[in-house]
């Protein structure tokens, strides 16, 4: 089936030329990137209360969740009580990792904490098919506190243990945190893109409402989860 809209054909040469131009600013893209990372580094922290948040086996300090790490990212995952599928935003994000095993390499882990009840959390992980260590701050104003409270949005935060004291170093929301996300850098090589009506296409491409492409959690459960009968 032939697409309703295509890019322009031209020969290889001139095709190479448009490559070349688009390269020159990716590059300018990754070299500003580099820039952004070195500032980070260089960011001041703020010293954190002595947090006790609840995890698989009990109440836990927040400088016990490092897991003998200098470093910590935790993604605050949102929680809306009584509902039986959460945020999907979050569920799927979520899902992308599978493998962080890697970051043990940079002493550092990376975390779900939640507003939701441990146990109903855990339900839920499971459901999902999610493989990410999760926390709970039910009982704790640790989330409020980073920008993620009751009722609230997402958020990531970045953490740096020193023995028992913990500091805060960086955070990010909204569209922030897609730059820790595989999804959108790979839709973002296609040549429809995310197909979203507030992207820059051009005219005929396909278009459609922000977020309508995003699967559901119950399709995340579907396809990464055990089945509703586990």
């Amino acid at each position: 089936m032939t697409a309703k809209a295509l890019p322009p054909v031209v020969d290889t040469g001139a095709w190479q030329r448009h490559l070349d131009d688009l390269r020159a600013r990716e590059k300018a893209a990754t070299r500003e990137l580099d820039a952004i990372a070195a500032q980070r580094r260089r960011l001041p922290m703020t010293e954190m209360p002595d947090y006790t948040l609840e995890g698989e086996e009990g109440q836990v300090r927040l400088a016990d969740v490092f897991g003998g790490n200098s470093q910590l990212i935790v993604y605050n995952h949102m929680w809306f009580p009584g509902k039986e599928w959460q945020c999907p935003g979050c569920t799927g994000f979520t899902a992308q990792f599978t493998r962080l095993e890697f970051l043990e390499d940079y002493d550092a882990r990376f975390v779900v904490v939640t507003q939701g009840p441990i146990d109903q959390a855990f339900a839920y992980k499971r459901r999902t098919g999610n493989r990410m260590a999760w926390y709970s701050t039910a009982n704790s104003p640790f989330g409020t506190d980073v920008g993620a409270p009751p009722g609230g949005g997402f958020a990531v935060n970045v953490f740096l243990r020193d023995g028992d004291t913990v500091y805060r170093t960086w955070h990010t929301d909204g569209r922030g945190t897609e730059q820790l996300s595989h999804t959108f850098a790979l839709i973002d090589l296609l040549p429809y893109g995310r197909q979203e009506d507030w992207q820059d296409s051009p005219e005929g491409w396909p278009r459609s409402p922000t977020y309508s492409r995003w699967i559901s959690s119950e399709a995340v459960a579907a396809r990464y989860g055990p089945g509703p009968d586990a």
